[in-house]
């Protein structure tokens, strides 16, 4: 078997093995192995990193956190221990790190995932390290244009590097972060090449994105790049919006109704977010919290990468005892 191909089956075994919980006869039979087979390879993917194995002690204030956030939203969760007195680029760092881990045991072979430009998300492309897939597609979820930039460079450079981490093909979405009036999105959307990609976002296997926040200390690539006008902005405080996902805007109960601005946008719609398979959420700093939260109750989120600070504010946000008084 070469390198490639043992490469293929090593992540094959493990992500049936760890992430399905099938059993290695299970796995055998799929593979057409024998069980011992199985077994090598399992021990390979843990020998060469491709499976990271940590043990946690039942008391320590991460798992406490990461299970607290899995009853309560019943998702996924992996909490950065950051020091409390990190700034928000070295707490952004440290998520964007263990979010590239998690990605390295989540992204496989023949998948389509979509990917929300983003100050999170560029973080985590330079976090990422080499994985082999085959036939996978990184496709950019909304457009990043306005009316100083294209954008394409900032987005390409973000696609490029998961494009080169997971040995993937990229898709470009070149249209404009909003369209200066919805007609010209309906028209746009018709076209044959705007339709190619629209198709692909239709059968994602997954989506990898954070949530925008005007609030946040580092404010969101969204609201600092000059893609929102001060009516934008009014419009958005009036309409009690306090964060996007792929220029798609929602409130703190998850609602999107009715919000002008969403009419213009160029990302796919929250309820079409909403039914992809896996739905990975990377989110850094207690300033996104409220949107954090806006984006779990809209359904968005399966998986969901954080740090401490924000994990105790989302829990405390969400706590019915808080909100009853």
């Amino acid at each position: 078997m070469n390198e490639p191909d043992r490469n293929e089956a090593m992540w094959a075994a493990a992500n049936a093995y760890y992430l399905r919980g099938e059993k290695m006869e299970a796995i055998a039979d799929s593979m057409r192995v024998s069980r011992s087979t199985v077994s090598r390879l399992l021990q390979d993917a843990r020998d060469t990193g491709i499976v990271d194995i940590r043990v946690r002690s039942p008391f320590n204030e991460v798992a406490r956190l990461e299970e607290a956030l899995r009853e309560r939203f019943g998702v996924h969760s992996h909490v950065a221990g950051v020091r409390a007195d990190a700034s928000e680029g070295e707490r952004l760092d440290q998520v964007a790190q263990l979010a590239a881990e998690i990605l390295a045991g989540l992204v496989s072979s023949h998948m389509t995932v979509g990917i929300a430009w983003g100050s999170t998300l560029a973080a985590i492309s330079r976090k990422l390290s080499a994985t082999h897939t085959a036939d996978t597609v990184f496709v950019q979820l909304n457009g990043s244009g306005n009316m100083w930039t294209t954008g394409i460079a900032y987005a390409s450079d973000i696609l490029r590097r998961f494009g080169r981490a997971f040995t993937a093909q990229v898709q470009h979405f070149p249209v404009p972060a909003f369209f200066d009036n919805p007609a010209t999105k309906t028209a746009l959307w018709q076209e044959r090449s705007t339709r190619r990609i629209l198709d692909l976002q239709a059968k994602l296997d997954m989506i990898i994105f954070s949530v925008g926040a005007a609030q946040s200390p580092v404010p969101s690539h969204v609201y600092a790049e000059g893609y929102l006008e001060n009516e934008d902005l009014q419009s958005l405080e009036s309409e009690r919006v306090v964060g996007d996902v792929a220029t798609v805007f929602f409130r703190e109960d998850g609602t999107s109704a009715d919000i002008k601005l969403n009419a213009r946008a160029s990302g796919p719609s929250l309820h079409q977010l909403a039914h992809v398979k896996r739905r990975v959420c990377v989110a850094a700093g207690e300033g996104k919290a409220k949107a954090l939260a806006g984006a779990l109750a809209a359904g968005l989120v399966t998986d969901l990468v954080l740090d401490e600070a924000i994990a105790r504010a989302l829990l405390e946000r969400s706590d019915p005892l808080r909100q009853a008084r």
